[in-house]
């Protein structure tokens, strides 16, 4: 006669490792261990160290959701792109997930372009939880959106990158993009231009006037001469930069030199130029400005101003950061101004004769 038949007991699942483990297992509070994981700067480097020791032994993961639940967090922060397309802002992007790669918060991207935010989408963000921060590379967003958000309490939440909005009061982390333009004049006035056009951004734009500023400054220090139809408007497109080769070659006086307001629109120059066989540089110099990636690989490789946009990118998720923390908006920073710089290449040169 057979016994009874026992049913194998499952295993029973791991436990999951707490808090309170990590603080017996380095000798310290768990409020300890929380400051070491939320603000490490705050302890001594033996203190962090035995804390972040002890987490790496035990296997001990922070329920971020939890946390966030408790804390009235999103952990998210939300960055608002005018044109993904643009390459201009790959480095951008790279530099702002840099910024938040210890994971605290999740990066979202949203392109203004292909869909502009609706009218109180920007603060319905921030009253239904579903964001801490907001990194804006658009600066034509409503300015009656900006003022719901401040009125909401949010303004230190909000940084603006490149881009901004004139009188809105929130942070910008910005290029120095007047110094840029007065270097690019410079440059071209030092290889002995004399003539010299200038392909703006789009018209009401804060960066096509702060360039264009900084254009004419140096100019009129210099003492180089302006002629209405050596100021061609743009729009920071390859097509911009395509028309604007058709309007120079049909000038009775064409100038030696051009400076761009984007390195996309001096290459859809010297397309332009090269299709009807002017040469850069011996006929005609091109000057940009961004220096994106592909400038320093097109033919010939394009003389511009570098800006350093992985550090812009980096810098505005610090901003945002501190403003996310205790003490904000009181602690963040206002403008903050990136240097920039000349990257000479093949596209510029003396002017010909």
């Amino acid at each position: 006669m057979s016994g009874p038949v026992r049913t194998p007991r499952s295993p029973r699942a791991p436990r999951s490792v707490t808090i309170q483990d990590v603080a017996r297992f380095a000798g310290v509070s768990t409020a300890t261990v929380s400051r070491a994981l939320s603000n490490p700067d705050l302890l001594t480097d033996r203190t962090r160290d035995a804390v972040l020791d002890a987490v790496r032994s035990t296997g001990y993961r922070v329920n971020r959701a939890a946390r966030n639940f408790r804390m009235q967090r999103a952990g998210a922060v939300l960055v608002l792109v005018p044109n993904l397309g643009k390459p201009f802002y790959s480095r951008i992007l790279a530099g702002i997930s840099d910024g938040f790669a210890d994971g605290e918060y999740a990066v979202l991207i949203a392109d203004t372009e292909s869909r502009p935010l609706a009218a109180g989408e920007l603060e319905g963000y921030f009253l239904d939880g579903r964001i801490d921060g907001v990194i804006s590379l658009d600066g034509g967003l409503d300015p009656g959106a900006l003022t719901a958000c401040d009125e909401l309490g949010v303004s230190g939440r909000i940084v603006f990158l490149c881009e901004w909005v004139e009188g809105a009061g929130f942070p910008v982390i910005r290029s120095d993009n007047a110094e840029g333009a007065r270097q690019a004049i410079r440059h071209l006035h030092g290889l002995g231009h004399r003539r010299i056009a200038h392909v703006t951004g789009p018209e009401g734009n804060v960066l096509t006037a702060a360039r264009r500023a900084g254009m004419l400054e140096e100019r009129a220090r210099l003492g180089l001469p302006v002629r209405d139809e050596w100021i061609i408007r743009g729009d920071f497109s390859l097509v911009s930069g395509h028309h604007a080769a058709h309007r120079i070659l049909a000038m009775q006086e064409r100038p030696t030199a051009v400076f761009c307001a984007a390195d996309m629109v001096a290459f859809g120059l010297m397309a332009g130029l090269a299709a009807n066989g002017v040469r850069v540089p011996q006929d005609i110099s091109v000057i940009g400005f961004d220096d994106i990636d592909m400038s320093g690989y097109y033919v010939p490789a394009l003389t511009t101003i570098r800006q350093d946009r992985h550090r812009l990118g980096r810098r505005a998720a610090a901003v945002l950061r501190r403003g996310l923390g205790p003490g904000a908006p009181d602690d963040v920073a206002g403008d903050d101004m990136i240097e920039v710089d000349l990257v000479v290449r093949d596209s510029t040169a003396p002017p010909p004769g």
